[in-house]
């Protein structure tokens, strides 16, 4: 009966792994479509931004739990058991006067892993690592998501403050147009006015901007300290568009995923440790060989020992336990396969969608552009008034923040599936 739990158990290991297997053997054909490539030029390059990855606390810890497991395997591979030696002695006194003599016993005993538990805990202990590894991996992809979020946000505040530091050169123009213009008599006081209190708002934008990148840099820097005080924030790059189609980005990011293999090897723990379980409850029996001297050495034993604890409802509860486990495993990596999909059919759609909001946002700011040049162009040639210049000049600053965040969005939505798909930083090496 206990062998045929045992069976049972380990085929409904290899039953819910198949799955699994399979879907790993269908998405390596779509992966090789994908080649590990260069990072784009306004992220840090490859050996950079792997520096600054394996530097990270989080990727740390994993790598000393990664350190921590491979003793762990040594220890499921070798067995819980180990040898015990036995030593007594006792003086024996005859009440019939004759001489007391001395006696001693020795022994050695161990338990012995039965049942096949000795391989399920070799599985255990390649599992086990394996899992490590995978957590390694996790720790590294979501250092890297970071690492990609705050260095986008440091360019596009950096662009920000470009912005404002151009429009200060367009206000002090204004300024100096609008004075030109009051000393020859063709501007009131309240125009030059005008021109002095815009000069100050965009001075103050400016340093708002300023503040944020610096803000922006700061928090880049405290969260990878090793990135080098003296790194410079690259000019953002032109987004493009996604190919090849979705199913193949949808394949490589799922056979990717660290997330996912998290899942699938926990899953397997848990259909290898409930088979442990299973195989326990018939417990290991211990052997051993004494000796003994008794009578002053008149007398010498020599005998070999065996003793099997009869398991009982603690047992059967501890394999039931096990079970219910892999149930609640399994349907972790539903959950986690369910979520992971979701994840990547929002990315895509938003990598797809940012990249059109892009195109409709720069034309804005190339229109607000120009126009803010011919506005500017005519007050200083006498031929506008300053309210139409504040008013087309707002709207640059307005169409040209609105491109810069567009052009942000697009990128950080193509380089996460970089990122997600391991084509960069060498993550593909986890």
């Amino acid at each position: 009966m206990k062998r045929w739990i045992y069976v049972a158990s380990a085929t409904l290991a290899g039953a819910l792994l198949a799955p699994a297997h399979r879907a790993e053997a269908a998405s390596a054909a779509p992966s090789a479509a994908f080649a590990p490539q260069a990072a784009p030029a306004d992220l840090p390059p490859n050996d950079s931004a792997k520096a600054l990855i394996d530097g990270d606390p989080r990727v740390g810890q994993a790598r000393h739990a990664l350190e921590a497991a491979r003793h762990r395997a040594d220890m499921l591979a070798a067995g819980p058991h180990e040898w015990t030696a036995r030593a007594s002695t006792q003086r024996r006194r005859y009440r019939s006067g004759a001489q007391d003599v001395n006696e001693w016993s020795i022994g050695l005993e161990r338990a012995v892993r039965i049942g096949g538990k000795a391989a399920l805990d070799r599985q255990l202990s390649e599992t086990q690592l394996r899992l490590a590894e995978a957590r390694l991996g996790e720790a590294r992809h979501e250092a890297a998501r970071e690492l990609l979020d705050l260095w986008l946000n440091w360019l596009a505040a950096d662009r920000t403050r470009q912005l404002w530091s151009e429009q200060l050169g367009f206000a002090q123009t204004s300024l100096n147009a609008a004075g030109t213009r009051r000393r020859a008599g063709d501007a009131s006081l309240l125009e030059q006015n005008a021109a002095r209190a815009d000069l100050a708002e965009v001075q103050r934008q400016l340093s708002g901007a300023a503040n944020e990148e610096a803000k922006a840099r700061a928090k880049l820097r405290t969260r990878f300290a090793q990135l080098p005080a003296s790194a410079q924030a690259a000019a953002l790059g032109e987004p493009a568009a996604l190919t090849p189609d979705d199913a193949l980005w949808r394949e490589r990011i799922l056979a990717e995923s660290d997330d996912l293999r998290v899942a699938k090897e926990e899953l397997q723990r848990a259909e290898l440790t409930a088979a442990r379980a299973s195989a326990d409850r018939l417990a290991d029996p211990t052997v051993g060989v004494h000796a003994t001297s008794e009578a002053g050495g008149a007398e010498r034993i020599v005998g070999l020992t065996l003793s099997i604890p009869l398991g009982g409802t603690y047992r059967n509860a501890q394999s039931r336990e096990a079970l219910a486990q892999v149930d609640v495993a399994r349907a972790a990596v539903e959950r986690a396969l369910r979520e992971l999909e979701s994840e990547i059919a929002e990315s895509l759609t938003d990598a797809r969608g940012s990249l059109e909001r892009w195109k409709f946002a720069e034309q804005a700011r190339t229109a607000t552009q120009e126009n803010a040049q011919l506005t500017q162009r005519a007050y200083t040639l006498g031929e506008a008034d300053l309210q139409g210049v504040l008013l087309a000049r707002r709207q640059l600053v307005d169409a040209a923040l609105g491109a810069t965040q567009a052009r942000v969005d697009a990128l950080k939505a193509r380089y996460r599936l970089l990122v997600d798909a391991h084509l960069i930083w060498g993550l593909q090496d986890d």
